[in-house]
């Protein structure tokens, strides 16, 4: 990565965090849709990170919510299962191969479709850990499973909006 890639890295990474901490947090549906745009953090580093920059990177993103959210370790672990499977999602999601090392995870880059799948997929690995380690109990399920769906459909269209609205 070059140095103007790193800064415009460690720019979007605080901005997603200070929008979740300071206006999404408090954005819910219904009781049931939960907004978390800052796995936006994760879902936007290049390729080309390492799966030990990604892990260490999702945990601090995810403890640092964690903090405001006084949740104790739920989004940290979510978000670094989210981040352990991404490697799988883009080999499974991306078929031109030699372009894989060098792709750039954004609405313009992918295309609608390809990114809305990225950013779905993604995003319902995160909500599912998040809700069941919340719920603490398979007696909650249909409850769950209905948070789990309508929050993974309410985070990936608010970061498809937001990329489709910045300039890049």
């Amino acid at each position: 990565m070059t140095f103007r890639e790193i800064v415009s890295a460690v720019f979007l990474f605080l901005l997603y965090l200070i929008l979740q901490i300071l206006l999404v947090r408090n954005l819910v549906l219904f009781d049931y849709a939960f907004c978390f745009v800052y796995i936006a953090c994760i879902l936007l580093l290049p390729n080309e990170t390492s799966l030990t920059w990604l892990l260490i990177i999702a945990f601090i993103t995810g403890i640092t919510i964690d903090t405001f959210y006084n949740t104790l370790g739920m989004h940290a672990a979510a978000t670094v299962l989210m981040a352990y499977c991404r490697p799988l999602i883009v080999r499974a999601q991306i078929d031109v191969p030699g372009l894989e090392s060098r792709i750039e995870f954004s609405l313009k880059e992918l295309g609608t479709g390809a990114f809305f799948r990225y950013v779905f997929v993604l995003a319902l690995v995160h909500h599912t850990a998040l809700f069941f380690i919340e719920a603490s109990s398979l007696a909650l399920i249909i409850p769950t499973l209905i948070r789990v769906a309508a929050s993974t459909l309410f985070t990936t269209v608010s970061i498809v909006l937001i990329q489709f609205f910045t300039r890049n």
